[in-house]
C-alpha cells in the first residue's frame, strides 16, 4: 500500500515553504510586495535561497499572483546551484506537470539530487517512484533503500511504507517483527494509518504477542483521528467484548462513525445491529439501508464480504413490506447524494 499521493506531497511542500519562511529573520518574511522585490533583487544576483524563496512565492501565490512558469524558473536557478529544497520542489512540479509538461524521468532526476543531499521527503518520494516504476525501472531494492534513508531520519510516511514492505515481503524476507518496529515508529509520531495497522498486528498476534488491549489502544488512537477502518475495528471489539466491556451502544457509535465516512464494513455491521436491535432500536428500514450501501461500496477484491452484505440485505427484505423497502432505498439514495457521505 502506498500511502501518499502527490497531492499530499504538495501539501507537505506547502508546510515546508512556511517552515522555510519561519526560519528567516522576520515572521512576515514574504507578506509584502516590497519584500518580494527585495528577494527578486537578491535572486537576480544569484542568491540561491532568495531564488528558492521566490519560486515558492510564485508556486503558492504568496504576495504575488500564482505563476507556475515563474516558480519553475526560480526553482530551477536555485536547484542548479545545489539547493536541495528547490530540487525537491522542482521534482514535485515535473511530477505534477505544473508549469511544465509532466515528466516522471525529470521528476525522478531532481528528487534524486535532493535525496542524495539528505532531503527526507525526496528520499521518500523517490522510493514511491521506484514502487510505481515512474521515471525509473521498478525496483524494490531501491524502494527499500530510499524508504530506509527517509525512515532513519524520522519520516513517518516512509516508516509506515517500510512496515508495509516487510508485511508483504516485497524485496525483503517477510518479517512481521520488523514491520511492527516500523509501524510503531510511525504510530508514535501520530501516523494514523500506522496506528491502525499496529492495532491489526496486535489483534492478530503478527510480529508481537496477541494483545487485544494493545489492539484496542491503537485502534482508538487511529479512530479518534477519523480513520474509518479503525472505527469499525474498535466497534467490533466493543461488540465482542475484547479487552473492553461488551457494549452494543459503543459498537453502534463507532460503526456509525465509520459508516458515515463510507466504510463498507462499518455500514454492513451497522446494518446487522439494526436488524437485531442490538444497542439500538430494531429498525428494518435502517438495516436494509446500511446493508444496501455496504453492498454497493465493497470493492471487487472483497467480493465475499459484498456477497454476505447482499445476502443479509435480501434476508432483511423478506421481512419487510414493499413500502418499507422503497423507503430504505430512498434513504440510501439520499445518503449517497450527500457530499459528506463521500469517503475521505
Amino acid at each position: 500500500m502506498i500511502r501518499k499521493t502527490m497531492t499530499a506531497v504538495i501539501a507537505l511542500a506547502l508546510a515546508l515553504s512556511f517552515s522555510l519562511a519561519a526560519n528567516a529573520q522576520s515572521n512576515d518574511l514574504i507578506t509584502t510586495s516590497t519584500k518580494v522585490a527585495t528577494y527578486r533583487a537578491a535572486a537576480e544576483q544569484g542568491d540561491a535561497f532568495a531564488q528558492r524563496l521566490l519560486g515558492g512565492i510564485y508556486y503558492f501565490g504568496l504576495a504575488a499572483p500564482q505563476d507556475y512558469g515563474e516558480a519553475i524558473r526560480w526553482y530551477s536557478k536555485a536547484a542548479v546551484q545545489g539547493d536541495a529544497d528547490a530540487q525537491f520542489f522542482l521534482g514535485v512540479m515535473f511530477e505534477g506537470g505544473q508549469g511544465v509538461a509532466q515528466d516522471y524521468a525529470e521528476a525522478a532526476r531532481w528528487f534524486r539530487k535532493a535525496a542524495d543531499q539528505g532531503n527526507a521527503r525526496a528520499q521518500f518520494i523517490l522510493g514511491i517512484m521506484y514502487v510505481k516504476g515512474q521515471g525509473v525501472t521498478q525496483d524494490y531494492a531501491e524502494v527499500i533503500r530510499w524508504y530506509r534513508k527517509a525512515a532513519d531520519q524520522g519520516d513517518a510516511d516512509a516508516q509506515f511504507n517500510l512496515g508495509n514492505i516487510y508485511v508483504k515481503g516485497q524485496g525483503v524476507t517477510q518479517d512481521y517483527g520488523e514491520a511492527v518496529r516500523w509501524y510503531r515508529k510511525a504510530a508514535d509520531q501520530g501516523g494514523v494509518d500506522a496506528q491502525f495497522f499496529l492495532g491489526l498486528m496486535y489483534e492478530g498476534g503478527q510480529g508481537v504477542t496477541q494483545d487485544y488491549a494493545e489492539a484496542a489502544r491503537w485502534f482508538r488512537k487511529a479512530a479518534d483521528q477519523g480513520n474509518a477502518r479503525a472505527q469499525s475495528s474498535l466497534g467490533i471489539m466493543y461488540f465482542k467484548g475484547q479487552a473492553v466491556t461488551q457494549d452494543y451502544a459503543e459498537a453502534i457509535r463507532w460503526y456509525r462513525k465509520a459508516a458515515d465516512q463510507g466504510d463498507a464494513n462499518g455500514q454492513a455491521l451497522l446494518g446487522i445491529l439494526y436488524s437485531f436491535g442490538l444497542g439500538v432500536k430494531q429498525d428494518y428500514v435502517e438495516a436494509h439501508k446500511w446493508l444496501n450501501l455496504a453492498a454497493s461500496r465493497y470493492p471487487a477484491a472483497e467480493e465475499e464480504r459484498r456477497n454476505v452484505a447482499v445476502s443479509n440485505r435480501n434476508r432483511m427484505a423478506e421481512k419487510m413490506t414493499s413500502q418499507q423497502i422503497s423507503e430504505a432505498q430512498r434513504l440510501a439514495r439520499e445518503w449517497v447524494a450527500k457530499p459528506e457521505s463521500l469517503t475521505p
